[in-house]
């Protein structure tokens, strides 16, 4: 793996300045290093011709192993992963494990594995995520619905996760914003959201995704397949301040901010800037 673009850590030398085109995983954690809290980052992969999932609908048969070993340390840094409960079923995500080897001094000072945090405006719970953990250490769930879900769905889901691990957020839809307080309080400010593309298109229609990591995977696979981002359309402008390549795969780093880089927002100061285009009346 070698650095093409570092506008992160200005301590990694640069490819030509004595640095090696070897990016141990020591120099890979400060590169990915979040830069404050709280801070909502989205990982997520895509094929060259746009598509977020290969022709089994799942993420699992386009992404490759550099793509795995920036997804694997993502979560190594987070406090909680947030997903939506239809990728969490459709990936079959079940409670995340404790990193292994030296990503295990990550989380010192912390969970041994980050929390799970799945959105389901139904307040359904996906069945792989409350089956019990299959590792020590894993990490805890949490299920963020809305008013809308009604008073029955809500008790099944703490009747499934425990009460306090069941957030009514918003009355129609979830309340993104308020999600990202609620996780800050419970001390998760470091945040990755892995989608779905619909889930991500919310968090950045809300105004709360800081940083956007993407890999690029060298292959194209035609057919009719989900972007990154699906639903309703809206835009935002994000700045490069990363990115690596391994064999034809290219792995970046965009934030809100082009001089974001030692600390973050505080409180509800807002995040990308974003536009909600409104369909025609």
């Amino acid at each position: 793996m070698r650095i093409v673009l570092n506008d992160v850590d200005p301590s990694v030398p640069p490819p030509g300045t004595g640095g090696s085109d070897v990016v141990d995983d020591a120099t890979l954690a400060r590169l990915y290093a979040y830069p404050g809290q709280p801070w909502i980052r989205a990982n997520m992969v895509s094929t060259l011709d746009g598509a977020a999932t290969g022709p089994d609908g799942r993420t699992g048969s386009i992404n490759n192993e550099p793509d795995f070993r920036v997804f694997t340390l993502l979560r190594a840094l987070a406090d909680a992963v947030v997903v939506g409960a239809g990728t969490a079923r459709a990936e079959g995500y079940g409670r995340p494990r404790p990193p292994r080897g030296d990503r295990a001094d990550l989380r010192e000072g912390r969970a041994a594995a980050p929390a799970l945090v799945v959105v389901s405006r139904s307040a359904s719970v996906p069945s792989t995520v409350a089956a019990p953990a299959e590792h020590e250490g894993a990490g805890e769930v949490l299920l963020v619905t809305c008013e809308a879900a009604g008073g029955a769905a809500v008790a099944a889901a703490r009747d499934t996760l425990g009460d306090d691990q069941v957030l009514v957020l918003g009355q129609g839809e979830v309340d993104l914003v308020a999600l990202r307080e609620e996780l800050m309080a419970r001390g998760l400010g470091r945040v990755l959201t892995e989608g779905g593309p619909r889930l991500l298109r919310d968090l950045v229609a809300a105004g709360v995704v800081d940083e956007i990591c993407l890999t690029v995977v060298p292959h194209v696979i035609g057919g009719d397949h989900p972007r990154i981002l699906t639903g309703q359309s809206v835009t935002a402008e994000l700045h490069p301040r990363l990115l690596l390549e391994e064999g034809g795969t290219l792995l970046g780093r965009w934030t809100r901010s082009a001089a974001q880089t030692g600390s973050a927002r505080g409180g509800s100061g807002s995040a990308i800037s974003s536009t909600v285009e409104q369909p025609p009346r």
